[in-house]
């Protein structure tokens, strides 16, 4: 694995997190978040910066590994990049327009294209892809507590 791409990688996946973050604001702590009909099986507010911590290293060592291989990078740049703006568009989606619907649009969108990369990429990158299904996982559940939202408010 190439130490520069693996910086390069860290770098665009964490200001990914970080320029979302930016329009969160105080979008949790918001009467308007506090009063939504929220799921039962939200997680405590700790673990959601503690699990895409984790998916972002991951991600970011997926991509580093998979962008050194010649086939495929321009499929997987298009990908990437598509990745990087639905993953960054969620928060200001979510949290600073309020748009719940949108939210769901968007979140349902990045699962499927992370679940898209895995699948399409499983035979040729083989253990390696193991490394989006934290990603992956962590999607399903994001998707299942904006869905709830959408659907109980």
């Amino acid at each position: 694995m190439n130490f520069i791409r693996c910086v390069l990688f860290f770098i665009l996946n964490f200001g990914a997190l970080a320029l979302g973050g930016l329009f969160t604001g105080k979008g949790v702590s918001s009467n308007w978040y506090v009063l939504l009909n929220k799921a039962p099986w939200t997680p405590p507010g700790w673990v959601f910066g503690f699990a895409w911590t984790i998916i972002m290293i991951c991600f970011t060592i997926y991509m580093a590994i998979e962008w050194g291989e010649k086939k495929h990078k321009k499929e997987l740049a298009i990908l990437f990049l598509i990745q990087w703006i639905l993953n960054v568009a969620w928060n200001p989606t979510f949290f600073y327009f309020q748009n719940i619907a949108i939210g769901l649009l968007v979140i349902s969108s990045l699962t499927l294209l992370i679940a898209y990369m895995l699948l399409r990429f499983r035979k040729e990158f083989k253990f390696y892809s193991l490394l989006l299904l934290p990603y992956l996982i962590w999607l399903f559940i994001a998707t299942s507590l904006n869905g709830y939202i959408f659907v109980m408010n």
